[in-house]
């Protein structure tokens, strides 16, 4: 416990030093930033190594398509033109990658749903975090979420070990909004194997993100999984 609080006040500490370097600048120019870092992601050929420098994934060029063609294709993306869709409200884009079997949170319904990540910085052009290791084995990220009249909302279910490597990270319950954005297309199911567990890429934009993403104005490349947790 006192490794992840430490771990806590460490990217607590790493967000002020960039809000500070941020200081100089008007909201306008970061966001600007931003937005040519998000370009710049979508342009080249991306590939996430971890601090040793293995690779841990290929992204690829990126396929930029609409919501209108999304739509039209049964809302689903295309892996081998490696597709993500762009939601012009949010400034989310979307990869899925598997839809999960199982059945979409309908309104009126709820879930709690487990989620395991990475998460890579695009303005730092670094990973962040990731909780796909050994260290967060046993201290899953558990959602719980709800659907009303289509309206989807998610809290970190705090009540499990530590609340997950995202509450601890960052000390808030909210989900990040572009975390929620797959919930409206993918199926959530409890699978026994990884082929039935829903798994999606998103960019997720300052505005859609975490307290430290909001704060620092810097989007992030995220890859989830979401499976429903065991009754």
């Amino acid at each position: 416990m006192k490794k992840k609080l430490y771990f806590s006040v460490l990217l607590t500490a790493l967000a002020a030093v960039l809000t500070a370097c941020h200081d100089d600048e008007t909201y306008a120019e970061q966001k600007e930033k931003e937005a040519k870092a998000i370009n710049a992601f979508l342009q080249r050929d991306v590939v996430i190594r971890s601090a040793e420098g293995d690779t841990l994934r290929h992204i690829g060029r990126i396929k930029v398509i609409q919501e209108s063609q999304f739509l039209a294709q049964d809302s689903t993306t295309d892996l081998e033109e490696n597709q993500y869709v762009v939601f012009k409200n949010s400034g989310v884009y979307m990869q899925i990658v598997r839809r999960g079997v199982g059945e979409r949170i309908l309104p009126g319904q709820s879930k709690q749903v487990l989620t395991r990540f990475l998460e890579y910085n695009i303005l730092g052009d670094s990973l962040q975090l990731r909780d796909e290791v050994p260290y967060w084995a046993t201290d899953e990220g558990i959602m719980d979420v709800v659907n009303v009249s289509g309206s989807i909302s998610a809290t970190w279910n705090t009540t499990y070990h530590s609340g997950g490597a995202m509450y601890t990270a960052y000390n808030e319950t909210k989900v990040p909004d572009g975390w929620k954005v797959p919930l409206n297309y993918i199926r959530i199911g409890r699978q026994n194997s990884e082929e039935g567990i829903a798994l999606v890429r998103l960019i997720v934009p300052h505005s859609q993100g975490h307290q430290n993403a909001t704060k620092g104005v810097y989007p992030c490349f995220y890859e989830i999984s979401y499976q429903q947790t065991r009754d």
